[in-house]
């Protein structure tokens, strides 16, 4: 692709992704805390409640999430102690509009799955949407279907439709083939109002045409939903496949127009890399929708106020502070004003979304004065446009979406970075 061809100069790319690590590495740095429980529900305040499963049967060597190998045992207890933190947050006053289900894989043990979603719809009487995490496997397999009627948005992780991709990644004896995974999910569509197709790009080995291929196998799957991620390396990451799995010098922005100019003729755009049927379905980024949710579970972060509060990566601990009757929470960073407003404009870049008015009434702020300096560099980028009917609402453009691509993807490496350094102290025990 010529350089004018590009969504963004590789020169704008670079110092995008410096300019990130700069502030995730100044910002995101959560400190110990003594509390026994998260803050109470503020008056007035809508919250989403997000829920960790963090067991897998195996452990994929490029993901970055909060897991551990799988044994019954630890995951039946792990479940109890859920419940009863659910049931601790429903005494503290807390209500949800919406519920995700995250891991780890959350289906590992369905019958769990299935009381914990029955109680929550019993406890939170405005939870409207229950989303949930599965892989193809799970698809599957009979007691799947018990999902029904509980899970309003079932997502699952595919990555790529290509044999080679999958076994480069170790999906393909775990999962089945390309075309295995394309008939499951093709079967499994019918159970729920919404399946969302998660798809990953930048792999190694991954042309333009595989991508294309696999693009065109998403619309001949007509899913309700799509993600398209970023491949996200960080410290994380295993090293022995940090160089293997990615390109060294992927060609993010010409890929990602492949994924804009086909998706986006054929689905509304969501966020940068979310593709919709509709406009008002909820999907992973819940964070763009929900200012504030709380997380419970292990390893679950929560948004409340001005804070950002993390539960317990440990187990063991986890158990023990439920058994205490305690919540998970163990460390908090807070923002300030500033920081939180950029926070809320990358949100609102990303989205597609970035509205003058949400600033005013919310912030109680003039997005124009409170950010100014960031507001000049995304309109001398080309990232966002007046927009001549609704001055309120600003266009964000191609450019705009793949510049909320790269940050989102560099603020979610970040995280995956914090997620890292809290698990290095664990011990056998912990896990």
């Amino acid at each position: 692709m010529a350089e004018h061809d590009k969504l963004l100069p590789d020169w704008m790319i670079g110092l995008t992704d410096r300019i990130m690590k700069y502030y995730i590495d100044r910002e995101l740095n959560v400190e110990p805390i003594i509390l026994d429980r998260h803050p109470a529900p503020q008056e007035g305040h809508q919250y989403m409640m997000y829920a960790h499963i963090p067991f897998c049967h195996t452990l994929c060597s490029y993901c970055t999430f909060h897991r551990f190998i799988f044994k019954e045992y630890k995951a039946r207890e792990y479940f109890v102690s859920l419940r009863k933190e659910m049931q601790m947050a429903r005494d503290m006053g807390y209500d949800f509009t919406s519920m995700y289900i995250g891991g780890g894989t959350t289906t590992i043990l369905e019958d769990e799955l299935i009381k914990t979603i029955e109680l929550a719809r019993k406890l939170f009487p405005s939870m409207k949407e229950v989303s949930c995490e599965t892989d193809p496997a799970h698809l599957a397999t009979e007691s799947f279907k018990h999902l029904k009627g509980l899970v309003d948005r079932m997502s699952v992780g595919v990555q790529s439709f290509d044999d080679n991709i999958l076994k480069m990644i170790d999906r393909y004896e775990k999962f089945g083939s390309g075309e295995q995974i394309f008939e499951r999910i093709q079967a499994a569509q019918e159970l729920f109002p919404i399946m969302n197709v998660d798809m990953i790009f930048g792999f190694r080995g991954q042309t333009e045409e595989i991508l294309q291929r696999d693009v065109d196998l998403l619309m001949k799957l007509n899913p309700r939903q799509i993600t398209t991620y970023p491949l996200m390396v960080t410290t994380q990451t295993k090293a022995s496949v940090r160089n293997t799995i990615a390109a060294p010098s992927a060609d993010l922005a010409a890929q990602y127009r492949i994924i804009l100019d086909t998706l986006g003729k054929n689905y509304n755009q969501l966020t940068s890399w979310t593709f919709g049927r509709s406009h008002d379905e909820g999907f992973d980024e819940y964070v763009v929708d929900h200012d504030e949710y709380l997380g419970l579970g292990s390893g679950a972060f929560s948004f409340l106020g001005d804070s950002l509060y993390v539960n317990t990566f440990s187990l063991r601990r986890y158990n023990e502070r439920i058994s205490q009757g305690k919540m998970g929470v163990e460390r908090r960073k807070r923002f300030d004003k500033h920081s939180v407003l950029q926070y809320r404009l990358l949100l609102g870049l990303f989205a597609a979304r970035l509205s003058r008015k949400y600033f005013r009434d919310v912030h109680g702020v003039d997005l124009d004065k409170a950010l100014f300096k960031e507001m000049l560099g995304l309109k001398l980028a080309g990232a966002i446009k007046e927009n001549p009917s609704n001055p309120d609402n600003l266009i964000v453009t191609d450019a705009g979406k793949f510049l909320g691509l790269v940050m989102m993807k560099a603020f979610y490496s970040g995280m995956d970075n914090v997620r890292a350094e809290l698990r290095k102290p664990l011990s056998s025990i912990d896990m």
